[in-house]
């Protein structure tokens, strides 16, 4: 049975689903250890009786997550007064922020 994107949009409507594009340019999704990369996504913003899902697709890339933020990396450069790739490298080596402004400074 072939369906016509009429009939299926009046079908959703009695179902209580509604569905809006959503423009979006790059949809990051970030997991523990790495982050999912989508690139000219194709968004679709879903509600059905109240609840609220999206529907994502597009040019799928991954990267290993660094496990800290570009806050984490500010917070670093702010306190021990080192460069971002400094900080970057110290936040990598001890594996927090005040270990990293502790070891930056015991380095310096």
């Amino acid at each position: 049975m072939k369906l016509n994107p009429r009939q299926l949009e009046k079908m959703a409507k009695k179902m209580g689903l509604q569905s809006t594009q959503i423009d979006a340019e790059v949809v990051i999704i970030k997991t523990r250890d790495t982050n999912i990369i989508i690139r000219n996504p194709s968004v679709a913003k879903i509600n059905m009786m109240g609840q609220e899902t999206f529907q994502v697709s597009g040019d799928v890339e991954e990267e290993e997550n660094e496990g800290f933020s570009d806050a984490d990396v500010d917070m670093v450069v702010e306190k021990a007064g080192v460069s971002r790739e400094d900080a970057r490298e110290a936040l990598q080596k001890y594996g927090g922020i005040a270990e990293a402004i502790i070891g930056l400074r015991d380095d310096g």
